[in-house]
């Protein structure tokens, strides 16, 4: 009973469609907007992301400051 189990999942794996749909790929704007809605909720890691968040904020500030600087003649 158990290899004609096997034998029909194995064979309904193989008939399948093997061709993945596309992912769809977010801007960065929509990124962040999930990233923040993540981070808003009771998830386990959910302050994680938040710190992730300001991390990254944290380092835009920075470089857009050394940037300017380096335009400074």
């Amino acid at each position: 009973m158990r290899v004609v189990f096997i034998t029909v999942v194995t064979l309904s794996a193989a008939c399948s469609d093997s061709t993945p749909a596309p992912a769809t790929q977010r801007t960065p704007e929509q990124q962040r907007t999930a990233d923040s809605t993540i981070g808003a909720s009771r998830l386990p890691g959910a302050g994680g992301v938040n710190k992730a968040l300001a991390a990254s904020d944290s380092a835009a500030a920075r470089n857009l400051v050394l940037d300017s600087i380096a335009k400074t003649p």
